[in-house]
């Protein structure tokens, strides 16, 4: 009995894997690359025949992955209930087999599952839109289609003047950014906070959960169903490569943006931070102001986030309007931002048995929520 082959499957929503062997409980694996794509990182596959047995298993070819620097210190997602999400005890062998990531793991179920961070299923993203769209005070609308049909769904509360814009998972991999709008979306609808409450009062939100539904249901780290970057096609979108920002961007045109955080994750930081648009052609001192301030909220209200580490500032008047962040802020003179969380842990932080983690995140939107009531209060 403890020879027989384990049994290794992806075939389900944002499932990743290509078994290349197995061997009792070991097996060589390697993660498949966005459709039409080089781009390679996400992985989540299940594991059966597991119970009581030490498995092995090594991904290989790591280092034409997107982020290989991504690697070294990550440690992989675990879950056996696909409810609570650990990490599993992993190596990175950079010189094996093209770079390698050994994952040992002795489950007490017959079955779990393995990921690069904990996954955000459409089937959970239809509950979150449902579910909160159900709330009275809360609209919906659907802003365009995806490349395969899949509606680009927007919520929207509030009847203040502040035009705030939140979006997610542009690149579908960055999982925890789905997570972070549960948390954000929890302190929005509920009526008994009082920063909901205030910021309900003074803003108009329209949000956007998952810009990348193709992306997320097919297994994608970064690109849609035609093998497209999103966040690179914010400068001149099209209904052929990019339908996706094309609707959010005209929806965005409709209403003005006051304030958008674009939420991300980040392979090789194990840090919380956020990019700015400091090279945009027309930044003016009030944005840079709201911007600076902003980041000194969060710094503040949350031992999460820091400003110490991350990406460099582009020069003056070099910033890649491509991207989401730079074009709003340019587009319509916005505070705009680019959160990223880690995929690793938080090192000013650490959580051994978590690492960054789905609580993590959704913790962290309600925490930028919160900065932003009184980033609002100080305008």
């Amino acid at each position: 009995m403890t020879d027989t082959p384990i049994h290794i499957t992806a075939a389900f929503d944002s499932g990743n894997i290509e078994v290349l062997s197995v061997d009792g409980a070991q097996a060589r694996l390697k993660i498949r690359r966005d459709a039409h794509s080089e781009f390679f990182q996400w992985f989540h596959f299940r594991v059966s025949g597991a119970d009581g047995r030490t498995l092995v298993l090594r991904i290989t070819g790591l280092k034409e992955a997107a982020y290989p620097d991504g690697w070294a210190g990550y440690k992989a997602c675990v879950s056996e209930d696909r409810d609570y999400w650990g990490r599993a005890a992993t190596a990175w062998e950079p010189e094996v087999e093209g770079g390698t990531l050994v994952i040992t793991h002795t489950p007490d179920s017959d079955l779990c599952w393995f990921a690069y961070f904990a996954p955000y299923s459409m089937e959970r993203h239809h509950d979150l839109i449902s579910e909160t769209a159900s709330m009275p005070f809360v609209s919906y609308r659907c802003l365009g289609q995806s490349i395969e049909g899949q509606p680009i769904d927007c919520l929207t509360l509030g009847e203040g003047d502040v035009q705030v814009w939140l979006q997610a998972r542009q690149h579908p991999g960055e999982s925890m950014a789905e997570w972070w709008m549960e948390g954000a979306l929890d302190l929005l609808t509920d009526e008994a906070n009082p920063h909901g409450r205030l910021l309900r009062d003074y803003c108009t939100f329209h949000i956007v959960p998952n810009a990348n539904p193709d992306g997320s249901r097919l297994g994608h780290l970064r690109t849609n169903a035609a093998g497209v970057n999103l966040n690179r096609e914010w400068h001149a979108p099209t209904p052929e490569r990019s339908p996706e920002v094309l609707a959010i961007r005209k929806a965005m045109d409709e209403t003005g943006v006051d304030f958008c955080i674009d939420v991300h994750g980040d392979e090789a930081i194990p840090h919380v931070f956020i990019a700015g648009f400091e090279g945009i052609p027309s930044i003016t001192d009030e944005q840079s102001a709201g911007y600076a301030a902003y980041r000194s909220i969060l710094d503040r209200r949350t031992p999460d986030f820091q400003t110490k580490r991350g990406y460099p500032i582009a020069p003056a008047g070099k910033a890649n309007l491509t991207m989401a962040t730079n074009q709003i802020a340019e587009r319509f003179g916005a505070v705009a931002m680019t959160l990223e969380m880690p995929f690793k842990d938080h090192n000013d932080l650490p959580c051994p048995d978590q690492g960054w983690s789905p609580e993590r995140s959704a913790q962290l939107g309600r925490d930028c929520m919160a900065a932003l009531a009184e980033w609002v209060m100080q305008g």
